[in-house]
């Protein structure tokens, strides 16, 4: 599948946003995680975010991050998939 740039999910910038919105530190994020806070940045500025990782976050911020991917899936319909 090609990745197209107007399509791309960058689920660090989403995290951060939610953070924002939420007045949550990415500090207490990276406690709640148990990840370093410059490690927890550095995933943060990327578009993908590991699974376990995701995982972790969608949980403590009560957020379902997957789920961007998901309504992604279903927009783009079953036979651009293949």
């Amino acid at each position: 599948m090609q990745e197209n740039q107007e399509h791309d999910i960058h689920i660090g910038r989403a995290v951060r946003h939610h953070l924002e919105r939420q007045g949550t530190s990415i500090a207490w994020l990276a406690r709640q995680v148990e990840c370093d806070q410059s490690n927890l940045c550095k995933h943060l500025q990327h578009p993908h975010v590991y699974p376990e990782l995701l995982l972790k976050i969608s949980l403590v911020l009560k957020i379902d991050f997957f789920s961007l991917y998901s309504d992604f899936i279903s927009k783009q319909g079953k036979n651009s998939l293949i």
